[in-house]
């Protein structure tokens, strides 16, 4: 592998982690929940860990597919918890 894609995956899995820690804290805030809070704490940090063993399999065009999958799933989550919010507004009105 060489240096620049070493560097790449790097940033990669620096990016995955992040993502973990910050899926995890916006959790505990939702439910407001220390024992949440502490494991999602934990949850990053693993990932974290994780991070470097992984990092060059992100070059594979099997893995690189799967996340785009993933990437459309967390997409379409979003879009139903804003038209979710959307909704309730409404019937507030």
């Amino acid at each position: 592998m060489s240096e620049e894609d070493k560097t790449r995956g790097k940033r990669v899995a620096d990016n995955f982690s992040q993502m973990f820690e910050a899926f995890g804290k916006a959790m505990s805030e939702i439910f407001n929940d220390p024992k949440l809070k502490e494991q999602a704490h934990e949850l990053g940090k693993s990932a974290a860990r994780s991070a470097e063993t992984f990092a060059g399999r992100f070059q594979d065009e099997d893995v690189k597919k799967k996340f785009r999958e993933l990437g459309k799933t967390a997409q379409e989550f979003g879009k139903s918890m804003a038209n979710y919010f959307k909704e309730e507004r409404k019937k507030r009105k």
